[in-house]
């Protein structure tokens, strides 16, 4: 019998997985898999469980939001021997999942995780640490890992945004040389982001629709510092209508990126805090994971892949 890891967060969206666990497990087990069942204990528990685990599994099905999907890649990516994985959003954004179109009914995404194809899809190193979907610093980066779990799971995405404005008068700006594919560019940004998705804290083709999934690159969104009301203006109009603006942003797609500035920032990897860093190497590792998607997907739909 075919063996699977299922490590869940008990927490995540207000317990959405608890009512319905009996079923999914129905469902794991009604596709021939001996199922072990892992409830996170703590923060980077998740993590740790995938980096270690000793049994032989065919199949990781994780359950929870982008964060904890987030610690079990990093733990896959960790381990010598790697098998695909399965996502059941729980989250409050789940902005991965939206992009490779897994439901978020979690019973069909239970369905898709032991019934549906592997897709090799993009991984990001960082420095020593890897993501999947998003590594970004500056405005509003550090509201996901600072809003209380609680504010989520009772207020969905305006938790974030009441957070979000606690901070829209005190604007941080970071001096930055970008390097990538033999050209550099030094500029003042308030916001960065390194991404593998259509959809970024739950707004949909803000960074284009020509984003693919399994190509070896990722796509590069800088934002520049405004100085002076007008900027500002062009800069969120730019951002409301979901326009690149030549003027106060860059935008480039790349398999390597290197950051470096001459104060520590702060980053975020999928919506977890990645730490304090001046000198960043980004790495696109093509193709480096397997993710159960729904069987047709993974040939390369148009609606799937752009």
């Amino acid at each position: 019998m075919k063996k699977l890891l299922f490590i869940y967060n008990p927490l995540s969206g207000v317990g959405l997985l608890k009512p319905k666990l009996s079923d999914v497990l129905d469902i794991f087990v009604k596709a021939g898999y001996e199922v072990t069942v892992h409830p996170t204990q703590k923060y980077h528990d998740a993590l740790e469980k995938t980096k270690t685990y000793t049994g032989k599994y065919d199949l990781v099905v994780c359950s929870g939001g982008d964060g904890t999907l987030d610690e079990v890649v990093t733990g896959m990516e960790m381990r010598e021997e790697k098998v695909p994985i399965g996502y059941i959003p729980t989250g409050t954004t789940n902005d991965f999942a939206s992009s490779l179109h897994i439901s978020r009914d979690i019973l069909e995404a239970a369905d898709t995780a032991v019934n549906g194809i592997p897709f090799p899809c993009d991984v990001g190193t960082f420095n020593d640490d890897f993501f999947i979907y998003i590594a970004a610093f500056g405005l509003f980066t550090d509201v996901s890992y600072e809003t209380k779990q609680s504010m989520k799971n009772i207020l969905g995405h305006l938790a974030y945004l009441l957070e979000g404005t606690k901070r829209i008068f005190d604007i941080p700006a970071y001096r930055i040389k970008v390097v990538h594919d033999g050209e550099e560019i030094e500029d003042e940004f308030i916001f960065g982001m390194v991404t593998n998705s259509r959809s970024v804290g739950g707004f949909k083709r803000i960074i284009g629709r020509d984003v693919v999934f399994d190509d070896g690159v990722f796509e590069v969104t800088l934002i520049k510092t405004p100085k002076n009301p007008l900027e500002l203006n062009e800069l969120l109009g730019a951002i409301v209508m979901k326009q690149i603006n030549p003027e106060r942003m860059y935008s480039f797609k790349s398999g390597e990126i290197h950051f470096e500035s001459v104060e520590e920032i702060p980053w975020t990897l999928d919506g977890e805090f990645g730490g304090v860093h001046d000198k960043v190497l980004i790495k696109n590792q093509k193709q480096g994971l397997q993710i159960m998607v729904k069987e047709g997907l993974e040939k390369g739909k148009p609606d799937f892949l752009c």
